[in-house]
């Protein structure tokens, strides 16, 4: 048991020395999230105001829809970010950020243990653990206090790491109630708990506030030559698409006009807006919803790739849209 704890504290050491390094950030999402964009960041990262690309330098970054935080992390390794403000209205995406802010050494010990009773266990074990921690993670929902960061918070985000690394495609999927309800994914040998990955998130989110609330809310941040990034869930494709809703809220085509004119009061606030979304003419040339509710801006179609798709064949080449108000 004493060199258990002389173990313990030893890796605490090293974790909070990482921590406290002041290298160049180079985080990456710690979760894999629907409508990811790591694919779109070099045509993002191309598309930034001229005096960011110049000077290097971002005073303030607002993103109302952060989901898994590619583009926060791809400007966090390249730029120096005086403040950020990040918002989702999935609270539980939230938890977890709020920890690796809060407590990163506490959340990677804990996830080194699920991590390792997991790998111990045959393959039928493997499964029946995975739907015990489902259901222990649904069953908490209920009287969870989602208002006040406390332990819990850890325990809570260690299980949806856990899920989404040992889950079916690795997604997060929320059904009406609220409960994450993907099957089990059969991986080899997942790595749930990714340490570096961790420490490098945790120094991202510095000087950063974040928020469990509705992208509206982001308003109060936003000033002259802010920049936003805004990446709503994106609108299906198709109306036959089974894999639409990665939060119980959803997002409709009313929300979407929402947004629209969200962007633009923001625009007339003098911010930087880049917003990218789902190009519906790539299943109907002659829908025009996008092109209608942004015709006041600049609209580009770029060439990117379907990953999550239920029906394998469906995933490939598409087009998404990046839409500025800027040249």
């Amino acid at each position: 048991m004493d060199n258990i704890e002389v173990k313990t504290k030893i890796s605490d050491l090293n974790i909070q020395k990482n921590l406290l390094k002041q290298e160049i950030i180079n985080a990456k999402p710690f979760l894999k999230w629907a409508g990811g964009k790591s694919q779109l960041l070099n045509e993002l990262g191309k598309r930034l105001p001229s005096y960011i690309l110049t000077n290097r330098n971002i005073d303030s970054y607002i993103e109302p829809f952060v989901g898994g935080g590619a583009v926060f992390f791809y400007l966090k390794s390249k730029y120096f970010i005086k403040r950020s403000f990040l918002f989702d209205i999935n609270r539980e995406l939230i938890i977890s950020y709020k920890v690796i802010q809060n407590d990163p050494t506490e959340l990677i010990n804990k996830l080194y243990e699920i991590e390792d009773i997991y790998l111990k266990k045959s393959k039928e074990e493997r499964k029946q653990f995975y739907y015990e921690i489902r259901n222990i993670y649904n069953r908490q929902m209920h009287d969870f206090d989602y208002k006040n960061y406390n332990e819990e918070w850890i325990e809570r985000a260690v299980y949806l790491f856990f899920l989404n690394k040992t889950c079916y495609n690795g997604l997060f999927r929320q059904n009406k109630k609220g409960e994450f309800n993907v099957p089990y994914g059969r991986y080899k040998n997942p790595t749930i708990c990714d340490e570096k990955n961790i420490i490098e998130v945790n120094k991202a989110l510095k000087n950063t506030e974040i928020f469990c609330d509705d992208f509206t809310k982001s308003e109060e941040f936003i000033e002259k030559d802010s920049l936003v990034y805004l990446d709503p869930p994106y609108r299906p494709l198709s109306t036959t698409s089974s894999f639409t809703s990665y939060d119980k809220e959803g997002f409709s085509d009313v929300d979407q006009k929402r947004l629209a004119d969200f962007f633009e009061k923001m625009d007339k606030r003098g911010a930087y807006l880049i917003l990218s979304n789902s190009d519906p003419k790539n299943e109907n040339p002659e829908d025009d919803f996008f092109d209608e509710l942004y015709f006041k801006y600049n609209i580009e179609r770029v060439p990117a790739k379907r990953f999550i798709n239920c029906d394998a064949s469906k995933r490939g080449k598409i087009n998404e849209l990046i839409i500025r108000n800027y040249l």
